[in-house]
């Protein structure tokens, strides 16, 4: 890329600020272009050329230019690279990397990295380009029991969607994590593992539905008009036409999208459908108290036999 702010043409490779001077660039220099939008941060002191797509195979090769071959990416980062989010959102664009060496090894001290020791087996290890990562099975189960309850469920089901992990797996390698701290919040969430829900919050919101001791709902449930499939539901009890939807701000911020969804309400509602849309705030004190008494009220039975 040329730019008309420097005559340095940026290859396809992240390079880091202790490279500028090869490149003919300065801090300043590179602070303009940054800002100009003309390179991409990527990683704390890494960066790329703002045109080069955001792939799986451009993270790790940023990730080797600054972790070497003593060190594994485990937890978030690790996550972060097989395609799965699970940074918080007040965290910054570029939190501490996670890394971690085997017990013989020195832990790193290196900025912008957050390190230990582990015990990994070769099993748990593979290569993503250059860098050592550990798998999507073994990460699942390290974010099972190293985050909040409700992210780490929501990351069991992501890595269960996006990489193939199924519960089975999961289950038959939790036993060596006895005793580690964590593993009695993964063994009590491995049986509701799903790859079916579509993002974090909707399994935020699963999950509480089940901790409430509603019955579970079915997912990704569709509607047929004249044989049709039409309006497809996140989580519904069909048989008592209930439906609850995540109104996530990114899935529903356009005028096109908000004017979709209040036709397909509309309907849904004009057909006998009760819809509960849960929001961002409702997952704590009176607002998920209050949702979730509302579903329990559209559950309950409306036929008794007893006579009046």
């Amino acid at each position: 890329m040329v730019t008309a702010m420097t005559t340095i043409t940026l290859g396809p490779e992240p390079f880091t600020v202790a490279e500028l001077t090869t490149l003919g660039l300065s801090p300043k220099r590179l602070r303009a272009l940054h800002e100009a939008g003309s390179v991409r941060r990527v990683l704390r002191g890494v960066y790329v050329d703002a045109t080069l797509d955001d792939t799986l195979e451009l993270r790790a090769r940023a990730l080797a230019r600054v972790v070497d071959e003593n060190h594994v990416v485990v937890d978030r980062s690790a996550a972060w690279l097989h395609g799965i989010d699970t940074f918080a959102y007040g965290e910054g664009a570029t939190p501490p990397l996670e890394i971690c060496t085997l017990p013989a090894r020195h832990a790193t001290q290196r900025s912008g990295t957050k390190g230990g020791r582990r015990d990994l087996a070769d099993r748990d290890i593979m290569r993503l380009g250059n860098v050592r990562v550990t798998t999507p099975l073994r990460t699942a189960l390290d974010l099972g029991c190293h985050l909040r309850r409700r992210e780490a469920y929501a990351a069991l089901c992501a890595f269960a969607r996006e990489q193939g992990v199924q519960p089975s797996h999961l289950v038959r390698e939790v036993a060596r994590f006895r005793g580690r701290r964590g593993v009695i919040q993964l063994r009590g969430l491995l049986g509701h593992v799903t790859g079916a829900v579509e993002s974090h919050r909707e399994a935020w919101t699963l999950l509480a539905i089940l901790d409430a001791g509603v019955m579970a709902p079915i997912l990704q449930f569709w509607i047929e008009i004249d044989g049709v499939p039409t309006y497809r539901l996140d989580l519904a009890y069909p048989r008592q036409r209930v439906a609850v939807e995540y109104d996530g701000e990114a899935d529903h911020s356009t005028p096109e999208q908000r004017v979709h969804d209040a036709e397909r309400r509309a309907w849904l509602t004009a057909h006998g459908w009760t819809v509960i849309v849960v929001r961002k705030g409702d997952f704590t004190g009176r607002e998920l108290d209050r949702w979730l008494g509302e579903l329990r009220t559209a559950l309950r039975p409306t036929y008794t036999s007893r006579r009046w």
